[in-house]
């Protein structure tokens, strides 16, 4: 067997680098370099985190603390009521007839199209609220750059479903009301100059009614909920480690969370493992100890893709013993993946977990056929993962897209496809290249 046969097969076996840029084809053109240039120096797509909560509940307090943790990130605050609509004369008037807690007192769709343009990486104007004079100032606006995080704070940030589904993580700050109401005596009567008859007046007539209308029910939208606010220092922490995990992944990861790009150092056989059900499991070892462990609660066997996904088959072995291996034999033909031509698959496998083979994802139709072959075949779709080295944009949004309960755990996600429907830098005809078969 040829020495490139055997250093392929170690870097299966060992999952090993994740980018196999020894691998790499020769006929990357200099289109391929330029497109993957212009792909690292793209803006990356920001995380987006909703913190609401009732009136003086701590949210900016949480909000600062998560933006002094991720001072090696660029974090930018929007407050909810710098889009409060100005009052017309009429309406000033009669102003502490005026609810300033209720949804209609927002500019919702300035609020909206501000945070839109923030996540397409443009620099926007914030207008500036003068609550003394219930006015915005024409004069001064607060500019708010791109940034890696956008953090948008406010009583009613999970009222509006399409601001909501801006949202990565949704935070709802939850303190108990009398401390919320000593502390909105407190900063309206030093920070907006009220007297304390006009702020109890108004948190009875307006504020508390808008709690438990508006408010309160928009908690189930929640990720994560803080109890006691900025005093809940080790839900912060959690919260600032799940974003550096986050801001460490591709952007394709975050639109969909049933794809996984592992570390270099895992293996991809292994780490798709790692995402089946088990339970646990006691055993005697030979010094007549118990030893607790774990034990998959299901069967388990794996499918290659032919060809490319037999490369894979030795990895899988080596992690479990007498496994039973399917096979799909699928014609492509350029972006057309559809046409299948064999298929040898356990009887049971309705009753199996499923782990899918093929090294390298590209259009995603030949997945697609696959998963939908094991489908019909009965196995449930959460049930499947698909496992392969290097995948590209396009078909991670093909197969994730259409099957958002199976997981995709890949090492690699690279630039794009090329004219001719392959990865880029990518690294040629994997089949080829493992078994020897390439000009």
């Amino acid at each position: 067997m040829p020495k490139e046969k055997t250093s392929i097969d170690y870097v299966m076996e060992k999952a090993s680098g994740p980018h196999f840029s020894g691998l790499r084809s020769p006929t990357a053109t200099a289109t391929a370099t330029s497109t993957a240039f212009s792909d690292a120096n793209a803006p990356r797509q920001p995380f987006v985190i909703g913190v609401s909560g009732g009136t003086a509940s701590g949210k900016t307090t949480v909000c600062d603390m998560i933006i002094q943790q991720l001072h090696d990130h660029r974090v930018v605050l929007v407050n909810q009521d710098s889009f409060y609509r100005g009052l017309t004369t009429e309406e000033l008037k009669r102003v502490h007839e005026y609810n300033f807690d209720h949804p209609d007192a927002f500019d919702t769709e300035q609020l909206l199209d501000c945070i839109e343009k923030l996540k397409d990486g443009q620099s926007v104007q914030v207008p500036i609220y003068d609550f003394k004079r219930h006015q915005r100032s024409s004069n001064s606006f607060r500019q708010v750059n791109a940034s890696d995080v956008i953090i948008l704070e406010g009583i009613l940030v999970f009222h509006d479903q399409c601001v909501r589904n801006l949202m990565n993580m949704k935070i709802f700050v939850d303190t108990d009301a009398d401390v919320r109401l000593a502390r909105r005596i407190r900063r309206d009567t030093v920070e907006r100059g009220r007297d304390v008859s006009s702020v109890l007046e108004q948190y009875a007539k307006f504020v508390k009614p808008a709690f438990d209308g508006f408010v309160l029910p928009s908690k189930k939208y929640a990720d994560v909920i803080i109890p006691r606010g900025g005093e809940n220092h080790v839900a912060i922490d959690l919260i600032v480690q799940h974003l550096r995990t986050k801001l460490g992944q591709h952007d394709l990861c975050k639109i969909y969370p049933n794809a996984y790009v592992i570390q270099s150092t895992f293996q991809v056989v292994e780490h798709g493992l790692g995402h089946l059900p088990f339970t646990e499991k006691q055993v005697i070892t030979p010094t007549a100890s118990v030893y607790t462990g774990v034990d998959f609660c299901k069967k388990l066997c794996g499918v290659s893709i032919v060809r490319s996904g037999e490369s894979m088959e030795n990895a899988l072995r080596a992690c479990c013993k007498g496994i039973k291996i399917g096979k799909i034999l699928i014609h492509r033909d350029g972006d057309n993946g559809k046409h299948l031509i064999y298929e040898k698959l356990p009887k049971d496998i309705s009753e199996r977990h499923v782990l899918l083979l093929d090294p390298v994802l590209a259009t995603g139709n030949s997945a697609n056929h696959a998963i939908e072959l094991l489908i019909q075949k009965g196995v449930p779709e959460s049930h499947i993962i698909f496992l392969n080295l290097i995948s590209a944009p396009e078909g991670i949004h093909c197969v994730c897209k259409r099957f958002p309960s199976l997981k995709i755990v890949t090492s690699e996600i690279d630039v794009a496809l090329n004219g001719e429907f392959r990865v880029i830098p990518g690294m040629g005809e994997f089949g080829d290249r493992y078994f020897g078969t390439d000009d």
